[in-house]
């Protein structure tokens, strides 16, 4: 009898939760209507890969690109529309956040025909591999809409669960599974010095979760310039500096860059410092809006520390990826400017244009080493010596990109750290400033040291990985060049119109 009472209220109780929960997706749904496509997306996946035998992959790679580009209409469709907050307050949507939400939508889906050749040549599973990358994705997405420290911490985690498969995805490379295992032991502990934090600022509140109301509950509690908001913001730094590959939480960073899959990488190294700079945005201008002075001097500090730390040690490495690994933690610390200018001088304007430019320079540079490494089985740098003699089209795409990362005039990498450097001076960050430029150069130098040895002609130099090397017609069906092609172009044209950017992405944010 009590067995059957125990029951029937188990059942009650998930008709409950079930019914609640097609109540919020019924008249919320229509608010996290892009999220929704990839969900979508992700079944039709699921179910073509369990119920047929012989996978037709030409089929999952279009569903794969067709729901994020499907994804990316509909958030175009809701731009401009007045703030709201849903879901109990779990999640926002404004312009600010769509924004992000758009940038992660597009790396997606460059990174996905930058895929196709390499998961063809190494023979890996396919349709675990889209799963995951739309997974990462959508948790991207979510985090950049969050509006409360579940899910905040929730998202991050989604997104990170499927970086560690991603990056651990050649199983039988040493490289990938020693990345792989320091990636989530590194992982694992961020997040919970992260969460840490949170729970200071959860107490510090008196029990608040959403982050206006964390604000709200410091008032009442008078406990916005106590000890522990100072302690959460240690720790919460702390967390984020791991997401964003900020020094000194950067050591994971060259590991995962040499031992994973060059694709995952290109993947990796754009999606997961867009989300978390949103993220970043949002936690520290909200919950610490009484603090402001303390967390610009940290990360300060940190993108100081980046800068320097970054780029010089980039100038050592012998390997292609170790060395972009180094270069995105000196990149980031231009971003970090943006962040602490604020909205006051177009800092955030500056910085979403100059991330917008970061994804077509760093993906296609990827794009470049994914087809190089493909025909020749290497990625140290030396053996590109002479690669201009035997592939001219991937030599010179590779130069503008790398030339743009280093922010070169008229290309577009020069005229978004222009932008970005020059808020950053008007807010009178001149340390900063002064350190981004003297970096900016020791960053040419390697990248140039790179470009000499693309155009050198000289048969001593030129190593047997380019002699051998197979090249391809100029105009090709490789889905890789055409990644290559967009992001090249993305890379240079926009430059040339940088004022009318700015402007669109002031006036959309304000």
């Amino acid at each position: 009898m009590i067995w059957h009472v125990q029951n029937e209220n188990f059942i009650l109780d998930s008709t409950r939760i079930f019914m609640k929960a097609f109540h919020l997706l019924l008249f919320d749904g229509s608010f996290i209507f892009p999220e929704c496509i990839l969900i979508f997306g992700l079944i039709l996946l699921l179910m073509i890969d369990s119920t047929s035998d012989q996978k037709d992959i030409p089929w999952l790679y279009f569903i794969s690109s067709t729901s994020l580009v499907m994804s990316i209409t509909a958030l175009l469709f809701r731009w401009r529309e007045e703030p709201t907050i849903r879901f109990s307050g779990n999640f926002q949507t404004n312009n600010f956040n769509e924004i992000f939400q758009f940038l992660i939508l597009l790396c997606s889906t460059l990174c996905i025909p930058l895929s196709v050749e390499y998961i063809e040549c190494t023979e890996m599973a396919i349709t675990e591999f889209l799963l995951f990358v739309l997974t990462a994705t959508l948790g991207g997405m979510f985090l950049c809409g969050a509006n409360d420290l579940i899910t905040i911490f929730v998202a991050p985690e989604c997104f990170s669960l499927c970086s560690y498969l991603l990056s651990g995805y050649t199983k039988k490379d040493v490289r990938s599974n020693e990345a792989t295992t320091k990636y989530l032991l590194m992982g694992g502990a961020s997040s919970s010095i992260l969460v840490h934090g949170f729970s200071w600022l959860y107490g510090s509140s008196g029990g608040e979760i959403e982050l206006q109301e964390i604000v709200n509950g410091l008032i009442n509690t008078q406990m916005y310039n106590s000890p522990g908001i100072s302690i959460a913001l240690i720790f919460i730094t702390v967390g984020i500096g791991f997401k964003l590959s900020l020094a000194p939480s950067h050591q994971w960073t060259p590991d995962v860059y040499e031992g994973s899959p060059t694709p995952v990488v290109a993947f990796l190294s754009v999606t997961s410092k867009v989300a978390a700079s949103a993220s970043a945005t949002r936690i520290f201008d909200i919950p610490f809006y009484f603090s402001s002075n303390e967390w610009h001097l940290l990360l300060e500090i940190l993108a100081i520390l980046s800068m320097i730390l970054g780029n010089l040690i980039a100038i050592t490495q012998t390997s292609m990826k170790r060395m972009l690994a180094y270069s995105s933690i000196g990149q980031i610390g231009y971003v970090i400017i943006g962040i602490i200018v604020g909205d006051s001088n177009g800092g955030y304007a500056s910085m979403i244009t100059y991330m917008l430019f970061y994804i077509s320079m760093n993906l296609g540079t990827f794009a470049c080493i994914v087809s190089f490494g493909l025909r020749t089985g290497t990625d140290n740098i030396r053996d590109y010596a002479g690669l201009y003699t035997k592939d001219p089209f991937l030599a010179l795409s590779l130069a503008l990109c790398l030339l743009s990362l280093g922010g070169l005039p008229p290309l577009a990498g020069f005229f978004g750290k222009l932008h970005l450097f020059w808020c950053g001076w008007q807010a009178g960050l001149y340390f900063l400033v002064s350190i981004g430029l003297l970096t900016s150069v020791v960053s040419i130098y390697y990248y140039l040291k790179i470009i000499k040895l693309l155009m050198t002609g000289r048969n001593q130099e030129i190593t047997p990985h380019v002699r051998n090397y197979r090249r391809s017609p100029l105009r090709s069906n490789n889905s890789i060049e055409l990644s290559m092609i967009v992001c090249v172009i993305a890379s240079t044209i926009p430059g040339i119109s940088m004022n009318p950017i700015i402007e669109i992405a002031q006036d959309t944010l304000f």
